[in-house]
């Protein structure tokens, strides 16, 4: 996924600084510093990007960036580059490295252009180039590629007929999965279907967990999966195609930019959809259930477990939420809930609409219908109470009484020992440093997460 925090960072710390400054004065044709000659992006799969400008400076600039807009992302990120430290005619150049800067998938079509700041830091004058855009494909192999209503399907093992079905299977899927939800496709979708691991977990990337198999991504409306073409025919096939579809079409019934839904939500309606809770799963679910291991709905909200069986019990627990639902309050109550989620509504305000309960209590509803305790609650806890601080026991009292403390020796400057837990001390002159030091970290990371800042992943 693309990283939208480091695209936040170094679009909210621009923001801020052009607000401290009175904003820019942008440049006439009258006082134009810089002439913007030919821009590429040349993109090498594997390794990044080289992008490149000529220009032609009138005169030094005080700084110089790229500004690289990402699918999805909540705004462009800044990337500093040196500035030339002679005018004339040169070249600006940046090379974005996937090993250092962040993975980038497959298929991510991005732009940028080139900010170039003049003059004094109370009135800088900003010119911008015209942006340029740029396709990142995976280039190791010949693709084929066999197009239908919305899915477009590439692969590069097994004839035409393993394309035809894959085809047919994303086809389906999506179509169904649209009249559900009352949405309509209108954006292609891209499908590439590697034959080997190891190409398949290079394209998506470090930290990919080795039981994923299919990965769909909203933001480039791109799925990835991991068939090889003697398996085009097996059962699962006519699952994990479908499952990660489903996907793509909940993103654009529910996308908004407030709130994402649930993944419980998002992994339950695609596994109901594309298989239902097996016997598999209910028989996890009732032992869970029974020995006290069934996890909250709450628990299920982001990232899932990461070992094998709590995994999969994630998965059967949000197919099993969903069915629950759909049996309870009905298809179009789901269809409902996730349609709200369009409009920017939380969680609570979504359930309520839909179901006329928030999700604590669908939650409790849903393990009560399977037998379940209430789960024992993980995670940290309020900590132990210890002696308070005279004065610190009720709200604004102050106390008078004057601090304890160990005596120094004659004639030395040391400052006085608070014994632990008595008295009270002067902190004053410890968070001053304190907030100095804070205040320090919290730029170098902003200004860390500018220079790193990486794609959506």
């Amino acid at each position: 996924m693309i990283s939208r925090g480091r695209a936040f960072a170094g679009l909210a710390s621009t923001v801020a600084l052009l607000a401290l400054l009175g904003g820019p004065v942008t440049a006439t044709a009258a006082t134009l510093n810089v002439s913007f000659g030919a821009a590429r992006a040349t993109p090498t799969y594997g390794e990044g990007i080289a992008f490149t400008q000529d220009v032609d400076l009138a005169s030094v600039p005080r700084r110089v960036e790229l500004e690289v807009t990402f699918p999805g992302g909540p705004g462009a990120f800044l990337i500093e580059v040196p500035a030339p430290s002679a005018a004339g005619s040169q070249e600006l150049r940046y090379e974005y490295n996937v090993l250092t800067d962040g993975h980038i998938l497959p298929n991510t079509r991005l732009s940028a252009r080139w900010v170039v700041t003049f003059g004094p830091p109370g009135s800088p004058v900003i010119e911008t180039s015209e942006p340029v855009s740029i396709l990142y494909r995976d280039t190791r192999f010949q693709w084929r590629t066999r197009e239908g209503a919305i899915v477009r399907v590439h692969w590069y093992e097994g004839d035409d007929g393993f394309g035809r079905r894959a085809l047919d299977i994303g086809e389906r899927a999506v179509r169904e999965t649209a009249e559900l939800l009352g949405v309509e496709e209108r954006q292609p979708i891209d499908f590439f279907i590697y034959a080997d691991e190891r190409s398949f977990r290079e394209a998506l990337g470090p930290g990919t967990r080795e039981n994923v198999g299919g990965q769909a991504n909203a933001e480039i409306r791109t799925l990835f999966a991991l068939v090889r073409p003697a398996e085009i025919d097996q059962a699962w096939v006519g699952t994990v195609i479908p499952h990660e579809l489903v996907h793509l079409v909940f993103d654009t019934a529910a996308n908004n930019p407030y709130h994402f839904p649930p993944k419980w939500l998002n992994e339950g309606l695609a596994v109901y959809l594309s298989q239902g809770v097996e016997r598999a799963d209910r028989d996890a679910l009732e032992a869970a259930a029974r020995n006290g291991e069934l996890m909250p709905l709450d628990a299920l909200t982001g990232n899932f477990p990461t070992t094998f069986d709590r995994f999969s019990l994630a998965y059967a627990e949000s197919a099993s939420a969903v069915d629950f639902l759909v049996r309870e309050h009905g298809r179009d109550a789901l269809v409902g809930l996730i349609r709200s989620y369009a409009n920017g509504m939380t969680d609570d305000q979504a359930f309520n609409q839909a179901i006329g309960l928030d999700v604590a209590a669908f939650d409790a509803a849903w393990r009560a219908g399977l037998g379940a305790a209430e789960p024992a609650a993980h995670g940290p806890r309020p900590a132990p109470s210890g002696p308070v601080p005279p004065g610190w026991d009720a709200p604004g009292a102050v106390s008078s009484a004057p601090a304890a403390s160990a005596s120094s020796p004659a004639g030395s400057s040391a400052p006085p020992v608070i014994p632990t837990g008595s008295g009270q001390s002067d902190d004053t002159g410890a968070l001053i440093p304190l907030g100095v030091l804070a205040g320090a970290l919290l730029t170098l990371l902003v200004l860390r997460r500018v220079r790193a800042g990486g794609p959506p992943s």
